[in-house]
């Protein structure tokens, strides 16, 4: 008897776990392709909208952060449910490719991006791009008192008068062109000045407000906070001028936001054609008619009406694909400021 109860608990046992896994599998193919995004949410949502209108293919978005998401990509390996990962920053593209994560990007969507904008290795691709600004009070900064480099917020004479949101992906990205651009010791110097110098603040939209309500005389943010603000009420950037560095500066920093497939997904089709879409006229026309106010990168693509043009930042030449994250991270945690 005992002998029969206890094969039946186990046919039961095996029976549960086969359905279990059965409405795993299952709930898993409902999800349709899963994107792990880390831009912003609506401009994610504009995407994958727009894309299934288009193809009809179902997609499900999970939200989360750059380095949130590449962590877990990573910890994941295979058997991660991702199939696309798009980011707000490329330091988080270059964690995945180098741990091997990666399929080729097709080359049809590879042909769509200028080569400045993708690494050489076809792993990633960009999809969009924002630029590095010093957002200023107006009230309190004419054109002549303003940095004339990223570099001069070192100066003591800065001491006290700026922000920035050092703990952010968005911030670390421009830190690591700064140390691709002009060495550790450079990097390590402004480390300094702004650990001296400047007012730390939880984001790129809460360091603009202090600037407009007057806190500090300006913020290193990236642009697209103050057009996106503009565009609604205006009430967080009335006061706030926008500082373009330009002359190859590291302060015109152009970063780029990254798309990849993770070579796991068992959607390879859908996702090759999600990123041929976001970065073909369809994908691009989102940034030039949504609400994101990034720039558009995919060739031939135009931006924003209102941006200034990307041709007129004069940014930095940067390699995105060697951005080096842990090295920020290292640099940074030693200099106090995360």
């Amino acid at each position: 008897m005992k002998i029969a109860l206890n094969r039946f608990s186990l046919a039961l046992a095996a029976s549960l776990l086969s359905a279990t896994a059965l409405s795993g599998s299952a709930n898993a193919q409902d999800e349709g392709l899963v994107v792990y995004n880390a831009q912003h949410e609506s401009l994610g949502r504009e995407w994958i909208d727009a894309f299934t209108k288009e193809t009809g293919i179902k997609v499900t978005m999970r939200q989360g952060s750059d380095m949130q998401f590449a962590n877990q990509i990573i910890q994941e390996g295979d058997a991660s449910p991702a199939d696309v990962f798009l980011t707000e920053n490329s330091p988080a593209m270059t964690l995945v490719d180098g741990a091997g994560l990666f399929a080729p990007i097709e080359k049809e969507t590879l042909d769509q991006v200028p080569d400045q904008y993708r690494p050489a290795d076809g792993m990633w691709t960009g999809i969009a791009a924002r630029t590095t600004v010093f957002a200023y009070d107006k009230t309190k900064l004419t054109e002549d008192k303003l940095p004339k480099s990223l570099l001069d917020l070192q100066d003591p004479a800065w001491k006290g008068r700026w922000g920035a949101a050092p703990a952010g992906a968005d911030f670390q990205a421009i830190v690591a062109a700064l140390l691709q651009l002009k060495g550790e010791d450079a990097t390590k110097a402004w480390l300094k000045g702004l650990k001296d110098n400047a007012t730390p603040y939880k984001g790129n939209s809460v360091a603009m407000k202090a600037v407009n309500a007057g806190e500090v005389e300006g913020a290193v943010i990236y642009h697209y906070y103050w057009f996106g603000d503009q565009a609604k009420t205006g009430e967080n950037s009335k006061n706030v001028g926008m500082h373009y560095f330009k002359n190859q500066d590291p302060g015109a920093f152009v970063s780029v936001s990254g798309g990849g497939v993770l070579k796991s997904t068992q959607h390879m089709k859908e996702a090759q054609a999600f990123l041929k879409f976001v970065t073909g006229k369809a994908g691009q026309g989102v940034l030039k008619d949504g609400t994101s106010y990034e720039y558009a990168i995919g060739k031939d693509a135009p931006s924003n009406d209102k941006l200034t043009p990307l041709a007129d930042l004069n940014a930095p030449k940067v390699e995105a694909s060697t951005l080096d994250s842990k090295k920020v991270v290292e640099l940074m945690t030693a200099a106090g400021l995360i």
